[in-house]
């Protein structure tokens, strides 16, 4: 199954640091996300860009996770060639992963 069937994510930046949300749709669906969604995980989705660490925040009360992703929006807004540069789209990217 595709994450988006029981999540949504939202995508901000600062520099060249992505962070990414990760919010289940259900609550039953939050331990399914706990254990398949881990930082090695997103790492992996986003090896191509990713050239840092990630790190992944629990937030149990929203049912939610937040991803930090360093070294991830090639060198930054202001040094990216990338077309999009902010990496608002790397939350659409996440939700393709199939878990």
């Amino acid at each position: 199954m595709k994450l988006r069937e029981i999540a949504h994510s939202r995508t901000g930046d600062k520099g060249n640091i992505s962070n990414i949300s990760l919010i289940a749709f259900e609550e039953t669906d939050y331990e399914l996300l706990k254990d398949k969604v881990t930082a090695a995980v997103v790492k992996d989705w986003f090896q191509d860009i990713v050239a840092g660490e990630v790190i992944r925040y629990e937030l149990p009360n929203l049912k939610a996770f937040n991803f930090v992703l360093y070294g991830a929006l090639g060198g930054g807004v202001t040094k990216s060639l990338a077309q999009d540069m902010h990496g608002k789209s790397l939350s659409s990217k996440l939700l393709d992963l199939d878990i």
